[in-house]
């Protein structure tokens, strides 16, 4: 599988060092990316982190805007000089920076969280509650498309 998927907590150890989840690296070198791309999320206290899947994205995006628009730029600014590419040392082991750390809340431990083609990196006590929120609104939402299904028949054309 190349996605990120299910979700790791570990702790930092003494020299600020944090271990990958074994099936993150191992999608990682599936990617190809030599180390580990990150930056600070752009709408909340957490780290989103990958390789070439993720960089992909950020490129993707950043095209739809004209070249040498105000958008463009600001985008280009925002997700490249905020990012860094951390170096993973032969035991799969990161040192987050002191930018990241402190944009994340992280001390002494992080939770890894998977997104597919990323995976994004929180404090622990911040991503359960991300993690209890999100999960809430998709409750009501599949309440809604249900709800929706069953109005509009099974192919979604009204009968």
């Amino acid at each position: 599988m190349d996605r990120f998927v299910s979700h790791y907590t570990l702790r930092l150890d003494a020299k600020g060092r944090v271990s990958i989840p074994a099936p993150f690296r191992a999608v990682l070198a599936r990617d190809g990316f030599d180390g580990l791309y990150c930056y600070p999320a752009l709408d909340r206290p957490a780290l989103d982190a990958g390789g070439n899947a993720l960089l992909k994205e950020i490129e993707t995006l950043i095209e739809r805007f004209a070249p040498y628009s105000e958008e463009r730029e600001q985008f280009s600014a925002t997700l490249y000089s905020t990012s860094e590419i951390l170096k993973v040392d032969g035991e799969g082991r990161v040192v987050l920076s002191e930018p990241l750390k402190s944009h994340a809340g992280i001390a002494d431990a992080v939770a890894f969280a998977g997104h597919g083609h990323k995976f994004q990196i929180w404090e622990p006590g911040r991503f359960r509650a991300e993690l209890a929120e999100a999960t809430e609104k998709v409750r009501a939402l599949k309440k809604q498309l249900g709800t929706r299904v069953a109005a509009d028949g099974p192919h979604g054309a009204r009968e």
